[in-house]
């Protein structure tokens, strides 16, 4: 087991089914919450879904082209997964982490900026918008996206970043319910970057991600 401040890194190869990760996320939360099993950041990739968060509404997927459609039993709205595109999800005991929900996605889009600007992507967040932005006017689109749940004070589901997704299966919804912005990824904006560089980006910047979310914990 790799270890990160007793915390568990593990790095899926393939493709992993939604519905089996949702699973494996509420066993392990389940696990977490009894003290048999250590918190969990684990990256993946899913084969192509649309996954309905909450608060979606169904005049938003207009084209599910063949798509699976999963209710995903986390904040937000309507978002797209598949190939070329990392997937985080951080299963942390926020009981012993200051029980702010808050200020944990606070702490979230802070990892996903930094693991970004280590790739050389200025990214950022926008007040009023949920994602992680880059570009300005015409170029502006999200580029990472988040969701959340949080059981008995343990986290489920995270984040998504965009390395080299087909991008036109966006098109079959409306992403987070945002529609005057499109949609980018890594392989869009230029960069030379494959999923494992931006996986070493993330595990670069954990530890920081974890000591904001302890220092700041009742100062967000």
């Amino acid at each position: 087991m790799d270890l990160i401040d007793g915390i568990e890194w593990r790095v899926s190869d393939g493709l992993t089914p939604y519905r089996q990760a949702l699973a494996e996320m509420g066993a392990r939360s389940a696990a977490i919450r009894a003290g048999t099993a250590p918190e969990l950041a684990w990256l993946v990739e899913h084969p192509p879904l649309f996954t309905a968060g909450t608060s979606a509404d169904p005049v938003e997927l207009f084209n599910p082209q063949g798509f699976d459609v999963v209710e995903a039993g986390r904040g937000g709205r309507y978002t797209y997964h598949g190939p070329g595109q990392r997937v985080g999800y951080v299963m942390l005991d926020l009981e012993a982490r200051g029980r702010d929900i808050r200020h944990f996605v606070h702490c979230l889009e802070g990892w996903m900026i930094a693991a970004l600007a280590d790739l050389d992507v200025e990214a950022r967040r926008e007040c009023g918008r949920i994602g992680i932005w880059t570009g300005s006017g015409p170029t502006e689109a999200k580029i990472g996206a988040i969701g959340v749940r949080v059981k008995r004070w343990v986290t489920l589901h995270g984040f998504s970043i965009n390395v080299a997704p087909d991008l036109s299966h966006f098109s079959g919804i409306v992403p987070c319910g945002i529609e005057e912005f499109g949609v980018t990824s890594l392989n869009a904006l230029g960069r030379v970057a494959k999923m494992a560089d931006l996986d070493r980006a993330l595990r670069a910047t954990f530890r920081d991600f974890l000591g904001n979310l302890a220092r700041d914990a009742n100062h967000p």
